[in-house]
């Protein structure tokens, strides 16, 4: 197949600390790039603007709609989707411009190494988190509820093949962001629980769901490899679990 030009779409709020970062690291292998902004209110457009992107303004309906919507805003049928708290590392950006000089199929995952309050993490099931977000737009869409937006490849189409390399996942710069977030993303997966026809929590949900967690991620996937990043995420994400499931018990009581 011949050469494809590409499309790198990112979607923003608030991203004034990441955006640059990434939309330095990514233009080297695009020929377009699109800023899906929810209106933003700090100077996350200015910095677009002064990177020479497109930005478009569209309101915030949900992850699987935004990134739709910004899928459909490309150039290019050939879509790289990025977060603003992405960045391409340079194998990757390599193995990215081979897929452009012969792409095959449908599409291609990527692997994020994550950035934890300053450590790398590798263990504790957070790497390589391999993400389909290199794909052809006529062969998928973005799928999902509220939460763990995913992109689906149309029934028949070929297994998506593996590049090389990692992006880097900026994700948290303390715990206090991390539990900020976590507050608000277990308020939304009782919601997407509610919505899916979930009714009931037990003890099970509520004690042993957060205890697997933990123990999982912490002992089984090597967590403790990780030191304190990887004993905060597992004790962090088990309480998660625990608040999931209790603000939906709550709903059910309500």
């Amino acid at each position: 197949m011949p050469t494809v030009s590409l499309s790198v779409v990112i979607i923003t709020y608030n991203e004034e600390r990441n955006i640059g970062r990434c939309l330095a690291a990514v233009r080297a292998v695009a020929d377009d790039i699109v800023v899906v902004d929810s209106f933003s209110t700090d100077a996350t457009v200015a910095i677009c603007r002064q990177h020479g992107v497109r930005v478009v303004q569209h309101a915030f309906e949900g992850y699987v709609q935004q990134k739709n919507f910004a899928t459909a805003q490309a150039h290019h049928d050939h879509v790289l989707q990025l977060d603003a708290d992405e960045v391409l590392t340079e194998e990757l950006r390599r193995s990215i411009l081979a897929a452009k000089q012969n792409w095959q199929g449908a599409g291609y995952t990527l692997s994020r190494l994550t950035n934890y309050c300053g450590a790398w993490v590798r263990h504790g099931g957070w790497y390589p988190d391999r993400k389909l977000r290199l794909y052809d737009r006529r062969r998928g869409q973005w799928e999902g509820l509220l939460l763990h937006e995913r992109y689906e490849l149309q029934p028949g189409q070929p297994a998506p093949l593996p590049l090389t390399g990692d992006a880097l996942h900026y994700s948290y710069d303390s715990v206090e962001q991390h539990v900020s977030q976590l507050n608000r993303f277990t308020s939304i997966a009782a919601d997407e629980l509610w919505l899916r026809g979930r009714r009931r929590v037990s003890l099970f949900h509520l004690l042993l769901k957060p205890w697997w967690k933990f123990t999982h991620g912490y002992v089984l996937r090597l967590g403790f490899l990780d030191g304190f990043a990887g004993l905060s995420i597992a004790v962090i994400s088990a309480w998660g679990v625990f608040l999931k499931f209790a603000k939906l018990k709550t709903k059910e009581s309500a």
